[in-house]
C-alpha cells in the first residue's frame, strides 16, 4: 500500500548541510558525527503524511512510496527552511539585552523572538531572526518505517514532534486524555508555546477526537518511617 495525504507513519531520517549532519533519528550517526545530545530521543518520528510537520520538500517525496522505501533527496532552500531574508537582519543598542551579547548566541526579544547574534560592532549588536539553515540546500536520507494505525500512538506522535515530551495518552470514547509530566507549565516554555499547536494538529490530523483533556497529576510523596 502506499502512503497518501493524512497516513500517519513512522520515519527515520538523517538531514545534512554541506556535508555536515544536522539533525537525525539514528543514535549511531549521531555520535559518528560528533553531535550526540543525551537529552534527545533517537527513534524513528511519527508524523502525518502531507501535513507539513516536516520540511516541505522531505513531506512531499513521502507520498506515494511504500512501507519499507528508502532514498536520498536534495530539498531546495525554499522547500526546506526558507531563503536567507535580509530584513530579518536587525541591529540593537548593546543595552537591550539582558546580558552581554556575543557572536553566535540565541537571543529572545519581545519584537521579534528568537535570533542569533551574527556581529557586535562598537555599541550595536546585529540579529538574525533568520532560520540558522535559512537559504541552504538540504540534503536528507529517509527510510519509511511503517504504518501507525492506532489513535493513541498518533496523538502520543503529535505531542512528541512537536515538543520532545513522551506523555501517555489514553482513549475515552472520542475524548483524547494526554496524562502530562508534573510541573510541565513550569518548567517548560516550550510546552506552553506548542500546546496550541499540538491541539489544533490533533483535531484537524486525527480521526474521531472531539475532545482533549490535559491531565496533570501529581501523586503525595509516603513519608519514611522508622523502624
Amino acid at each position: 500500500m502506499s502512503i497518501q495525504e493524512g497516513d500517519f507513519i513512522r520515519l527515520s531520517f538523517t538531514g545534512y548541510v554541506n556535508g555536515t549532519l544536522f539533525d537525525t533519528t539514528d543514535e549511531e550517526k549521531a555520535r559518528e558525527a560528533g553531535t550526540y545530545d543525551e537529552h534527545k530521543s533517537y527513534t524513528p518520528k511519527v508524523v502525518c503524511a502531507g501535513k507539513r510537520q516536516i520540511v516541505l520538500g522531505l513531506d512531499e517525496a513521502l507520498i506515494g512510496k511504500e512501507i519499507g522505501f528508502e532514498e536520498t533527496i536534495e530539498v531546495p532552500p525554499e522547500k526546506a527552511f526558507g531563503e536567507h531574508e535580509q530584513e530579518l537582519l536587525r541591529s540593537y543598542e548593546k543595552k537591550s539585552f539582558s546580558k552581554k551579547p556575543e557572536r553566535g548566541m540565541q537571543v529572545n526579544l519581545p519584537d521579534a523572538g528568537t535570533g542569533t547574534v551574527v556581529n557586535v560592532i562598537g555599541n550595536r549588536v546585529i540579529v538574525d531572526f533568520n532560520h540558522p539553515l535559512a537559504g541552504q540546500t538540504i540534503t536528507y536520507t529517509y527510510r519509511i518505517e511503517s504504518i501507525v494505525d492506532q489513535v493513541t500512538e498518533q496523538i502520543a506522535g503529535i505531542v512528541k514532534l512537536f515538543t520532545g515530551y513522551d506523555m501517555e495518552v489514553t482513549l475515552e470514547d472520542t475524548t483524547a486524555v494526554i496524562q502530562l509530566p508534573p510541573g510541565i507549565y513550569y518548567a517548560s516554555r516550550t510546552w506552553l508555546n506548542m500546546k496550541p499547536y499540538v491541539t489544533s494538529t490533533i483535531f484537524e490530523d486525527v480521526t474521531g477526537i472531539e475532545e482533549i483533556q490535559y491531565l496533570e497529576k501529581y501523586v503525595k510523596p509516603k513519608k519514611e518511617t522508622e523502624e
